[in-house]
């Protein structure tokens, strides 16, 4: 057996707990190849021993690797690698037309980015809304962010240096930043390694206009985030779509295609899959980092709702692994605070992040550097981390009642499985109901729809009780009815 105590590392100062602190230096030693796959693991009194640690702290960190699929776990006979972690190496004008000039079509060439549709763009809103996974606003630390917000802008130092130097954000916001990813990610980056952004779209459209061009082949899932494959699209790149199952993306397919084709990246959403809320397990996360490195392609990791796990801590990052700088990982803060708050980040190698933030400055010159100053006070004075554990709890109490109500109420018209994490539950209806059915309705709006996959995404975290009620009540009136 492999000694263990050397390979964990405990930094009795640091904030993160330390049963987190052995599970990550078990998972890292797992992922650079010190530890194999069916590797045997001391038991919970050896290792809590070896550490001069509570056995229950140990037993804490087991749970967790188990959890996340990192260890086996055979009560009273071993404790093992998990046996499927991958082996790894050390218009003419008319005389009759006088319309005024705005009120006539563009006649002159220009780009066309989407086709436009004929919707009624003037058509009321129904008062019942069901989002694709937005965070509850009124849970939001709307007012001492906008307390700190005010703070800084009457105080005539912080007015004159607002946008000194934030070309990459403030550096009171990175500063805390750094700490945060830390602690909550386990990346091990500086200020130079931090990009903030109008939300976690703007990061998705600089990384695609720097690493993509036409006729490069990027690969995404399928289904997958829409806005994201438009981001691409518009580079003249070729997308290349790839299933996605239980288990996330397929990477076996990835590899086949990479033995074929030269590809440039692959955009993954490690966590609570767009649409589909799965998330990609261990052993399909160390192949993508494996393929990434034989095959020389940059992995955009899309870690948009990281924050928010129920029943375990999330997976690290991938960002997380020794991936030699080919790894854009990108996050928004707009999850925390709501969808208007576009705070956003990308984290890079300082050069391309250099570039982003020049490329970024040609179409968005400034930053909101109060905001981005108000929501660092959020992060040193504790308040962001005491609004995440109370929104969790509530998200996930959200969650749990929605799929108490949807199997009472409407478990003969479709089938899901309960997300482990994330703001919404991805809903297949039955063949029998049609899901354009609800598109018409004018009881309800849904803004996440799939037609071809017959589905919906059900976003509950922005609901309350009642709400969540009426919204399966209206559901159920309309399938009832077909």
């Amino acid at each position: 057996m492999i000694p263990i105590a050397p390979l964990i590392s405990i930094n009795k100062e640091s904030n993160l707990p330390v049963y987190r602190q052995i599970a990550v230096s078990i998972i890292l030693a797992v992922r650079n190849g010190t530890l194999t796959a069916n590797a045997p693991l001391p038991g919970s009194r050896e290792l809590a021993k070896d550490l001069g640690v509570h056995r229950k702290t140990v037993v804490a960190a087991y749970e967790e690797l188990s959890a996340q699929e990192w260890i086996t776990v055979v009560p009273r006979k071993r404790i093992t690698v998990s046996d499927r972690i991958p082996e790894l190496e050390p218009a003419s004008w008319k005389p009759d037309d006088v319309r005024e000039g705005y009120q006539r079509p563009f006649g002159l060439p220009f780009r066309t980015i989407f086709e436009a549709t004929n919707g009624e763009t003037g058509a009321a809103v129904p008062e019942l809304v069901i989002d694709d996974g937005h965070p509850d606003i009124r849970l939001s630390p709307i007012d001492p962010l906008l307390k700190t917000y005010r703070a800084y802008t009457t105080r005539r130092y912080a007015v004159k240096s607002a946008n000194v130097g934030s070309a990459q954000g403030t550096h009171l916001l990175r500063e805390e930043m750094v700490k945060y990813l830390s602690e909550s990610r386990g990346l091990h980056i500086s200020m130079d390694n931090i990009l903030v952004t109008h939300g976690a779209q703007m990061s998705i459209y600089l990384s695609a206009q720097l690493l993509l061009g036409a006729g490069a082949n990027v690969i995404v899932g399928k289904p997958g985030y829409p806005v994201a494959n438009m981001a691409f699209g518009v580079t003249g790149a070729n997308i290349l779509e790839v299933e996605v199952d239980e288990n996330g993306i397929d990477t076996e397919a990835i590899g086949r295609i990479c033995q074929k084709k030269k590809i440039a990246a692959v955009y993954v959403i490690p966590h609570h899959h767009y649409p589909t809320t799965v998330t990609l397990s261990v052993e399909r996360r160390m192949k993508l980092l494996e393929l990434s490195r034989q095959y020389n392609f940059t992995i955009i990791e899309d870690d948009y709702d990281f924050e928010y796990h129920y029943n375990s801590a999330p997976y690290l990052p991938l960002a997380s692994a020794g991936h030699h700088g080919n790894v854009i990982y990108i996050g928004s803060f707009s999850k925390i605070l709501g969808p208007s708050i576009r705070i956003g980040f990308m984290i890079a190698p300082k050069n391309f992040v250099e570039q982003c933030a020049a490329l970024r400055m040609i179409i968005d010159v400034g930053n909101d550097s109060y905001m981005q100053n108000a929501l660092a006070g959020l992060m040193m004075e504790g308040e962001l981390s005491r609004h995440l554990k109370r929104a969790r709890k509530i998200y996930h109490q959200r969650r749990d009642f929605l799929d108490g109500l949807m199997h009472q109420k409407l478990g003969r018209f479709l089938d899901y499985t309960l997300p482990s994490g994330g703001m919404a539950i991805w809903v297949r209806l039955h063949p029998a109901f049609p899901v354009t059915a609800l598109e018409h309705s004018r009881q309800l709006h849904i803004k996440g729809m799939y037609a071809p996959e017959n589905a919906f995404r059900f976003g509950f975290a922005s609901m309350n009780e009642e709400e969540l009620e009426n919204a399966v009540d209206g559901i159920y009136s309309i399938l009832a009815g077909l």
